[in-house]
């Protein structure tokens, strides 16, 4: 007889994920897939001066919030420990996630449990399997193999195939700016502000993207992305057109909405394709965009199978990073005479990629 969830909850571990990576300070208890708490302190107010992030400015305010934030994770999930810490080893800002690990090894050191380091990129793959806070409702569905996942953030665009748990290759990425860098810096150009994404996610909702269409940057014969040139295509817009009103700003929104969406949906299928694969995930920051939601949900039509994470778990979070680890360990105790997942060597330098290839 299938137990309950909650009963399912109360036999898994307890995993504390800390997420340091760029400009959020993250902590979350995890427990068989399930999410008992999730405290996030953005950084955004600090950065947008700048218009992008600070490296030092992060690392010094997540010296400042990393303890409040795991103390407040602790205690929403009603737990003075975990049974095992993770933290997001890369890649990253270097200086910020030395403060997450620094402070997951004299955690797990204090409570003497297991230790876990997590790729980042990974936290945002499994994403769309993580039940939300509370379980109410699935947020997603069981990753199943081979899958493709497209990873689109400020800093990732990155196209991964996995054939089995734990192993990835990495198709193509980002040659120049990532999609989430491209938003960024056509909002600025168009006074909207920073983080440029959702700001113009909500005005492309109003906007034509017929009035204003873009090229589809799609590299023939590669994998990799490319979205300077988009970014370079508003500006000449603007030159032409240097005081846009609203309702043009909005559709210069919308095309520029259309044209990241439709490229990157189109090499997602056409890897997928290629590989012959059915299964597609999305995850990162990018995949709360809204016309990138819909692409990926319209190849269901086709005969794809598509997971998206929860939108409260695109962005950077604790969450992902503890479940992912959480996988690790349940991948360990199925093949207990692989070689241990559960200790980092902290001599070892922080590397972006680690096992995968």
């Amino acid at each position: 007889m299938k137990k309950p969830p909650s009963e399912s909850r109360r036999n898994a571990p307890t995993v504390l994920g800390i997420e340091t990576s760029c400009d959020e300070t993250a902590a979350a208890v995890v427990a068989g897939g399930t999410v008992l708490s999730s405290v996030v302190s953005s950084q955004v107010r600090l950065h947008r001066r700048f218009h992008g992030v600070v490296p030092e400015l992060a690392s010094r305010a997540h010296l400042q919030k990393i303890a409040p934030v795991v103390g407040r994770a602790l205690e929403e999930a009603g737990l003075s420990r975990t049974d095992v810490v993770a933290f997001t080893r890369g890649p990253g800002l270097v200086g910020s996630l030395l403060v997450g690990k620094v402070a997951a090894e004299t955690l797990a050191r204090l409570w003497r449990c297991p230790l876990i380091g997590v790729n980042h990129l990974e936290g945002h793959i499994v994403a769309a399997e993580i039940l939300p806070q509370g379980g109410q409702v699935p947020g997603g569905r069981r990753l199943r193999h081979p899958f493709i996942a497209l990873i689109v953030s400020g800093g990732h665009t990155d196209l991964i195939l996995s054939s089995r748990p734990g192993r990835y290759r990495v198709l193509g990425r980002t040659r120049d700016d990532a999609a989430g860098e491209a938003f960024d810096k056509v909002a600025r150009m168009l006074g909207l502000g920073y983080p440029g994404g959702p700001a113009i996610d909500r005005l492309a909702a109003s906007g034509d993207p017929a009035a204003a269409v873009f090229p589809r940057p799609l590299l023939p014969g590669s994998w990799d992305f490319s979205f300077s040139g988009l970014k370079t295509a508003v500006f000449y817009r603007l030159r032409d057109e240097p005081r846009p009103g609203p309702r043009r700003v909005a559709d210069l929104c919308a095309g520029l909405s259309e044209a990241v969406a439709d490229t990157l949906v189109r090499k997602t299928a056409a890897a997928a394709r290629r590989f012959g694969v059915r299964d597609l995930i999305l995850g990162g920051g990018v995949a709360a965009n809204s016309v990138l939601r819909r692409g990926f949900l319209a190849l269901e039509s086709e005969g794809f199978r598509v997971a998206l994470p929860p939108l409260s778990l695109c962005t950077d979070n604790g969450a992902m990073i503890a479940h992912a680890a959480g996988r690790m360990l349940a991948a360990r105790s199925r093949r207990p005479r692989r070689r241990s997942l559960l200790a980092v060597d902290p001599s070892l330098p922080l590397r972006s990629w680690g096992c995968w290839g």
